[in-house]
């Protein structure tokens, strides 16, 4: 993957040994002597690319619920402030710390950082040669303890309720520091995958006989250098006198255990090994109208007499409800106009009048609100396209 080109061209000759995404097109580099932030084009601010130097005196980390920052110590120069996503921080620190080590000299060159574990005011690195701790609010500064592998004679892990224990052995001294439960498991892999290939063994095991065997060695040089006293006499002998005739003597045996038995001489070893309701239509007229009929028994219907001062207002008179004669004649004519006045409007012979929308004028409103709705819905969702792009530039620090 190519690097944009300004980040290339503020990179120059370095080698960029790692990157790190920081969300959308922004991108971290870290070259052996300086961290590059690379930022793309946004609604806020335009292509950059911001440095910081890795000869810092002091690294700090502030983390923030979206946000997190972290703070490079010059010393009498003054800080600068690296934003980063807070999901993105432990990408970012290792290798902005592994850079930093590198350039003040506490790692060799070709040395690489393993892992980094940050526990409140606990640091721990592990690299393939050594581990730093670093304990403080700030997670490196001046204040650094190393322990070197080669240094190293045990290597234990004391687990306890909330915490695990790490136990080092070097130099005649032990350090402890603990780890909390939660990480302490990938803090003993890493440890003892590192020591044990420093060392070229394949377990913690055989890390323990192999610096056994060292120091067995070592004591039984020292115990046959003390005690090798060379050619002449036995110092040990109480008769000097008859050490001398016994030389005079070649074919003189002398017996294991005497003072000139030569095996006295040699040294030991030693070793050690961890619904809507409608009313029915039989109680309401075929045209909407309101039918009397309820007031009379039932099967009293007559013919209209348009001498009924009632039959304008509700088109039937009192024949209908008298009659019994002219009964079916008027239940028929009044289906009849209920059948035509339903065909024109629907409120034919009622006091309610029809509002006058035709089918052709409501299609038209409907298609035009459609439209205008359809408009609004597309500018709303490039609104909230705008919005989500200034939320998550926002978010990475811009």
């Amino acid at each position: 993957m190519s690097l944009p080109d300004l980040l290339a061209g503020a990179a120059g000759d370095e080698e960029v040994v790692v990157r790190v995404p920081l969300g959308g097109d922004d991108l971290l580099a870290v070259t052996p002597t300086r961290t590059l932030v690379y930022r793309a084009d946004g609604l806020l601010s335009d292509e950059t690319v911001e440095e910081y130097a890795h000869d810092a005196e002091r690294i700090a980390v502030s983390t923030g619920r979206r946000k997190s920052k972290v703070v490079f110590g010059y010393g009498l120069d003054g800080e600068e402030t690296l934003a980063v996503p807070s999901k993105r921080l432990d990408d970012v620190v290792h290798p902005v710390l592994a850079g930093i080590l590198s350039a003040r000299g506490v790692t060799d060159a070709g040395e690489s950082v393993v892992r980094t574990f940050r526990f409140s005011e606990l640091t721990l690195v592990v690299t393939d040669n050594r581990l730093v701790k670093h304990v403080g609010s700030a997670v490196w500064d001046e204040e650094f303890e190393e322990f070197p592998y080669a240094d190293l004679t045990d290597l234990d892990f004391e687990e306890g309720t909330v915490a695990t224990a790490v136990v080092l052995a070097h130099d005649g001294r032990t350090e402890r520091f603990k780890a909390p439960n939660e990480s302490a498991r990938a803090v003993r892999e890493s440890l003892v995958d590192a020591v044990c290939a420093f060392h070229g063994v394949g377990s913690l095991e055989e890390f323990r006989v192999a610096v056994a065997d060292e120091d067995g060695d070592d004591a039984t040089e020292e115990t046959t250098g003390a005690t090798d006293f060379g050619e002449g006499p036995d110092p040990l002998s109480a008769s000097p006198a008859a050490d001398a005739e016994a030389a005079s003597e070649p074919n003189t045996e002398v017996e294991p255990g005497t003072a000139g038995d030569p095996t006295t001489a040699s040294g030991t070893t030693a070793g050690s090994e961890a619904g809507v309701l409608q009313e029915p239509d039989s109680e309401r007229g075929g045209s909407g109208s309101v039918d009397r009929r309820d007031d009379v028994g039932e099967g009293n219907s007559g013919g209209v007499d348009g001498s009924d001062p009632l039959a304008d207002e509700f088109g039937t008179s009192t024949a209908d409800a008298t009659d019994p004669a002219g009964g079916e004649a008027a239940v028929s004519r009044r289906g009849t106009e209920a059948s035509t006045g339903s065909d024109e409007d629907g409120f034919e012979g009622s006091p309610f009048e029809s509002a006058g929308v035709e089918d052709d004028d409501l299609a038209d409103e409907v298609t035009a609100l459609r439209r205008t709705v359809e408009a609004q819905s597309a500018a709303i969702e490039r609104q909230s396209e705008l919005l989500e792009r200034l939320i998550e530039e926002l978010r990475q620090g811009r």
